[in-house]
């Protein structure tokens, strides 16, 4: 059994991925901070024929990313789609010359530290297996810096130039590393930015695995 592992799972975009990785037949690991909100929604899957199994942890915590990952792996088996998609912090989101050197630990921990916790944990498996997705879904300021969201602009651009490397890296492995832009918000019933229009984005970038970074939208959408 496939199995894909939803980092900053919730009953958005989360549970969308999830239903739909499910349609095709993958077991899902759900991680996120809450564990009630997890297990809710393990249930709500559930009822949709989805086998899912819910770990908590922080992001912004490499050691329980990690761990939450490896017991994921342990109960469900090789975790051969990861999916980092954390809705970022409010207070990222600082006017540029608010921003000072502590206020980009956050970011940066979260961008940055829990990607790269994540890629660590899971590659070796994917390497085992001969092939494997990484997908990482971030907002408009990965692609064009927004003044007043310095602390996203910065994170994001940092884990859009770590997936760039590993696009680039892991390609002959059978590996591919892709990013999704989605300016905006996600926004249920929107043409192409309501959870399940994403969700079938992120499948189809899973199954044609051609180039790095795609958009759900136009920039200025």
């Amino acid at each position: 059994m496939s199995v894909i592992a939803v980092v900053g799972a919730g009953p958005g975009l989360g549970a969308a991925v999830a239903r739909r990785f499910g349609r095709e037949g993958y077991d899902v690991a759900l991680l996120a901070r809450d564990p009630g909100r997890l297990d809710d929604l393990v249930r709500e899957l559930a009822g949709d024929g989805v086998t899912a199994r819910g770990f908590a942890a922080d992001v912004r915590r490499p050691e329980e990313l990690t761990a939450a990952l490896r017991d994921a792996g342990a109960a469900l088996g090789t975790v051969e789609v990861l999916q980092y998609s954390p809705v970022p912090h409010r207070d990222f989101m600082r006017p540029v010359l608010e921003t000072g050197p502590r206020d980009l630990l956050g970011p940066i921990e979260f961008s940055v530290y829990g990607p790269v916790a994540a890629v660590q944990q899971v590659l070796p498996g994917m390497r085992e297996l001969g092939r494997g997705t990484i997908l990482l879904v971030n907002g408009g300021t990965a692609a064009v810096p927004h003044p007043d969201r310095a602390g996203t602009s910065i994170a994001f651009a940092a884990e859009s130039a770590y997936g760039h490397l590993l696009h680039d890296r892991l390609a002959g492995e059978g590996i591919h590393v892709a990013q999704l832009v989605i300016p905006g918000s996600i926004t249920p019933g929107h043409v192409r930015k309501d959870p399940s229009v994403l969700a079938d984005t992120l499948w189809a970038m899973h199954r044609d695995r051609r180039g790095f970074r795609h958009y759900a939208d136009d920039l200025d959408s």
